[in-house]
């Protein structure tokens, strides 16, 4: 009880190696059945607006692109609204609040929107809802992808994992894995991004027994307050002032923060209790 899910993406596997992809895998403890690599093609110009907008937005979610182009005007960068749409696609990034048509499905043939179901809610024990969210990371000269999945009574984290790009097959296997060291939640609640409504993921929380399917309204960030918190956190109290390299640093300082979030960290709406007492001590 209490192990964090292990990342099973790093940067440092080399499809040119004479050495084989599965002896790679194996060497770096990496599932190879999960590892996708896509080369990264982007300018250190956009690598370096998409940091400044993380950082921006992480103090003001509610900065859609509007204001985010005019606060990086005021701090000397030359940008128009198309690029900052484009790079706020890229971080999957939506201003906080209402939007039009956030009840459209997702354009994609076979993509599954669902009820929302937490309003009203209230959470009393451990695995009777998980918030499951993912956010931009950045690593030395470019960017990564970090998933993980909260446990909305006790705040503790019971899965996550790093990749250098958002695919739903990822989002299952950490969604697999948490189930498989902690059981499975009554609500999954996501948001409506296209990795959780891709059938690749929704078959799989399907076929989990009990377990229902529960989906913010897209740009509503503060639905799923409790998971954006916690970016907040790790950020600020890790990855900023800690910056990574490459992506196996930023795998181990993600994993020591983990352990300290879960197992040290108090929380004041917890009376200052440790997410992983709260959370076994209930279940």
């Amino acid at each position: 009880m209490g192990e964090i899910a292990k990342p099973e993406r790093l940067l440092k596997v080399d499809k040119a190696n004479t050495i084989s992809i599965n002896r790679q895998c194996e060497l770096l403890e990496v599932c190879r059945s999960s590892f996708y690599y896509i080369p990264q093609q982007n300018s250190s110009y956009n690598e370096e607006l998409m940091e400044l907008i993380d950082k921006q937005y992480t103090q003001t979610p509610f900065y859609g692109v509007p204001r985010m182009v005019q606060y990086l005007r005021e701090n000397g960068h030359i940008v128009n609204h198309k690029r900052i749409r484009r790079l706020y696609r890229k971080m999957d990034l939506h201003a906080i609040g209402p939007r039009p048509n956030t009840s459209k499905p997702h354009k994609g043939e076979g993509h599954t929107i669902y009820p929302y179901l937490l309003r009203g809610l209230k959470i009393e024990r451990p695995n009777q809802a998980w918030g499951m969210d993912i956010t931009y990371v950045p690593v030395g000269n470019g960017h990564m992808y970090l998933v993980a999945i909260i446990d909305l009574y006790s705040r503790f984290i019971v899965g996550w994992s790093l990749s250098n790009t958002m695919a739903a097959k990822w989002c299952k296997e950490c969604l697999e894995m948490a189930v498989k060291q902690h059981g499975a939640p009554e609500i999954l609640n996501t948001d409506q991004g296209s990795q959780f409504t891709s059938p690749i993921f929704t078959k799989y929380v399907d076929s989990l027994d009990n377990v229902q399917f529960s989906m913010d309204g897209k740009g509503r960030a503060i639905d799923n307050i409790f998971i954006e918190r916690f970016w907040r956190n790790i950020k600020y109290e890790k990855i900023y002032l800690e910056p990574s390299e490459d992506g196996l640093e930023l795998y181990g300082k993600i994993k020591e923060y983990m352990s300290f979030y879960n197992t040290e960290r108090g929380h004041q709406s917890l009376d200052y209790k440790k997410p992983e007492k709260v959370f076994c001590s209930a279940a």
